[in-house]
């Protein structure tokens, strides 16, 4: 698959919901930016965290759509939305009641734990996760701090078929020396399935652009391609090869 098929699935365009994109305009400069950067499919994803970011299922498809009428007609990559789902016990009460957003299609979702330790118990709710078809997908795994001394966690997790999420920002040291040190180091043993930009704002466009380029440089392009257009792709089909 070529550079011009790259499929962001995480990514806050959408515009006064989180800690993303300011204003509807800010939301459109980032999706073009995207696209300019050889990206076709472009998933929002807000996030769900009671007492952070509460919002809600409806409320996000509700802002989605606006977003969607206010851009069409203009160049850019295909929108689609899920969320960035926290992990905690209100996540897995919206999965089982359909109040959470997995990704179009409903064969996977995105999660994000806190960043001291992963949850109790992950495993067997991973596991039940998949018996009703969703596969669990890791946001940046790099940021985690279990994960910068000792990366058996997550192996242990990708082995039982969740699969892990590359921020291709952090190869460019945006969230500091360790998670890059740990992005490289899931690099060298090929625990991430799939990589994406987790761009907030237009002004991420030049890390996610340098971001990219270190991928490339460590991985060779053909096998930064994979991460970057064919294996985002198999996540949303629910073709991933375990």
């Amino acid at each position: 698959m070529s550079a011009q098929q790259r499929c962001d699935l995480h990514c806050h365009y959408l515009p006064e919901v989180d800690d993303g994109a300011r204003s509807l305009e800010d939301g459109q400069a980032l999706c073009r930016g995207l696209g300019a950067l050889g990206y076709t499919t472009v998933v929002a994803t807000p996030h769900m965290r009671p007492g952070m970011f509460d919002n809600q299922k409806t409320g996000l498809i509700t802002a989605f759509g606006r977003f969607v009428a206010a851009t069409t007609g203009t160049s850019g990559p295909e929108l689609a939305l899920a969320a960035e789902h926290f992990c905690d016990d209100e996540f897995f009460a919206r999965l089982e009641q359909g109040r959470a957003l997995p990704y179009p299609g409903g064969h996977a979702a995105l999660i994000e734990f806190g960043p001291e330790r992963f949850p109790l118990r992950i495993a067997e709710r991973f596991f039940r996760m998949q018996v009703r078809g969703v596969r669990p997908v890791i946001a940046h795994p790099e940021r985690y701090v279990p994960i910068w001394t000792d990366s058996a966690s997550l192996r242990d997790l990708v082995e039982r078929g969740a699969v892990a999420l590359l921020d291709v920002m952090a190869l460019v040291g945006e969230y500091g020396q360790k998670p890059q040190r740990a992005a490289e180091q899931l690099l060298d043993d090929e625990l991430y399935y799939a990589a994406c930009t987790d761009s907030h704002r237009a002004a991420d466009l030049e890390s996610v652009e340098r971001g990219i380029a270190r991928l490339s440089s460590l991985v060779g392009e053909e096998a930064a391609e994979l991460l970057l257009a064919d294996h985002p792709r198999q996540i949303l089909a629910g073709t991933v090869q375990d």
